[in-house]
């Protein structure tokens, strides 16, 4: 590996690094705004729903129906209390029996 490679990663170690170390070190004791502390507090699950969401429209090719039967079950057994491996489990029971039928 030549000197490129080395410089690269620690480029690439630096500039994640830094956003990470700036908000410890500057904000280390202080209080955000509840407003700003909301917000934050949902960027992952917009970030997972965005990532998400066109793979559920784009799982089978030509046939949109699955994906969106895959979706609705796991929100289902979500909204009823079920936890992950029983959404994801529960999701894949009933998708596989979908595909016998299709």
């Amino acid at each position: 590996m030549g000197a490129a490679y080395w410089w690269m990663l620690f480029g690439m170690a630096l500039v994640t690094y830094i956003p990470r170390m700036i908000p410890l070190t500057f904000l280390d004791g202080k209080e955000l705004p509840p407003i700003v502390a909301g917000v934050l507090r949902n960027i992952p699950y917009a970030v997972l729903g965005a990532l998400i969401f066109p793979a559920v429209l784009l799982v089978q090719e030509g046939n949109l129906l699955f994906g969106v039967v895959g979706a609705a079950v796991a929100f289902l057994i979500a909204l009823l209390g079920g936890g992950l491996m029983s959404v994801v489990l529960g999701t894949i029971g009933v998708l596989a029996i979908y595909s016998l039928f299709i």
